[in-house]
């Protein structure tokens, strides 16, 4: 897929050798938008930013990816981040949030009593996936619950006409899954992990699959035909894609 690269977006990045690599690890969707696919779990973390504020979705799989994506994100946005979306409560999106532990921050409502009483499950999984145990306990025992809770949609004003629409789509992927729309010319929308392209959706036993279809159903009433969807995991997406990835779930969930 094409993709516009944001000339013009006024991200007040730096020079030298180092924005030149931030460059080139994050693609642009559209102006004022920015996304990269980590290392390792390929998950995605995503930017959005105008005068005033700077949003990010996600924050990585560890306290180190989570300092790096911010020093990053600085150089792009040429502030820091002021605003925090987690889109679900897995390792690989939540365990850098204490890096942004300044930031205010948003997650489907119900996530945060997640997170409180579920950190020792956290910390296995991590280290399950292959994180040492020294890293996820000191991203578990620092991480930050998300202060403000999406019960149905919630904007947030960037400035200069920017915003960002924050909606509460799930269950589907996990109980408490969170996309982030951003309007404009191409709309774009952070799915977490509500879409996959990078290999078949997972659906452990957090994963709600007789509703997950329907959560897909929302995400594309949302964005509409003709937005580009940026999946938790892998490359950029259309409608098309997500449609047929919500039909794919009805075949092998045996659901509609």
């Amino acid at each position: 897929m094409e993709l516009p690269q944001g000339a013009g977006d006024g991200t007040g990045a730096g020079t030298g050798d180092g924005a030149e690599q931030d460059a080139a690890d994050w693609e642009r969707p559209a102006p004022g938008v920015a996304r990269r696919r980590l290392p390792r779990w390929d998950a995605t973390t995503g930017l959005v930013f105008g005068p005033d504020a700077v949003l990010l979705v996600d924050a990585g799989a560890s306290l180190a990816e989570g300092a790096e994506i911010r020093r990053q994100a600085r150089r792009i946005a040429g502030r820091d981040v002021t605003h925090l979306a987690l889109t679900h409560g897995h390792f690989d999106h939540v365990l850098g949030a204490a890096a942004f532990a300044g930031a205010a921050s948003y997650a489907a409502v119900g996530l945060d009593g997640l997170l409180a009483g579920g950190r020792d499950a956290l910390a296995a999984d991590a280290v399950a996936h292959g994180l040492p145990a020294a890293e996820a306990a000191e991203a578990v025992a620092l991480l930050v619950r998300p202060r403000h809770p999406v019960s149905g949609e919630m904007a947030v004003d960037l400035g200069g006409g920017r915003r960002a629409v924050l909606a509460n789509l799930g269950p589907g992927h996990t109980g408490h899954d969170l996309a982030v729309l951003v309007p404009g010319e191409p709309c774009v929308v952070f799915c977490g992990d509500l879409v996959e392209e990078s290999g078949e959706p997972q659906a452990g036993p957090d994963a709600v699959p007789g509703r997950w279809p329907a959560a897909l159903d929302r995400l594309l009433a949302l964005g509409g035909e003709d937005a580009l969807y940026v999946p938790g995991h892998g490359a950029i997406v259309d409608a098309a894609f997500v449609r047929g990835q919500r039909d794919a779930l009805v075949r092998r969930f045996g659901v509609s």
